[in-house]
């Protein structure tokens, strides 16, 4: 089960959040810093997502950051976050570089 799903900007701030369990307000500002620290201080080259299409990587000035229970399948979290991708390049285009 998905816990929440975060995009956030190179800076550090949160551009879209839902979460899937209620989580007081004052929790998730923490829960969201320490998760956007975390993934900020990794190296670029580890923080890409893979894409099913080889040649097209998903923009480079948003991280999609989803909790999920473990026994969660995480070819199906990349295929969300995937599906989600495709859908705002439709919606807004060139969201896929």
């Amino acid at each position: 089960m998905i816990k929440f799903l975060l995009m956030v900007n190179q800076q550090g701030q949160t551009r879209l959040s839902r979460y899937f369990e209620p989580v007081e307000l004052n929790r998730r500002a923490a829960q969201e810093a320490a998760v956007v620290r975390c993934c900020l201080s990794r190296n670029k080259d580890t923080r890409t997502l893979s894409c099913s299409e080889p040649n097209r990587p998903i923009g480079s000035s948003l991280l999609m950051v989803c909790l999920s229970e473990l026994p969660q399948n995480e070819l199906s979290i990349f295929e969300l976050i995937q599906n989600f991708v495709e859908v705002l390049d439709r919606y807004f285009s060139r969201v896929v570089s």
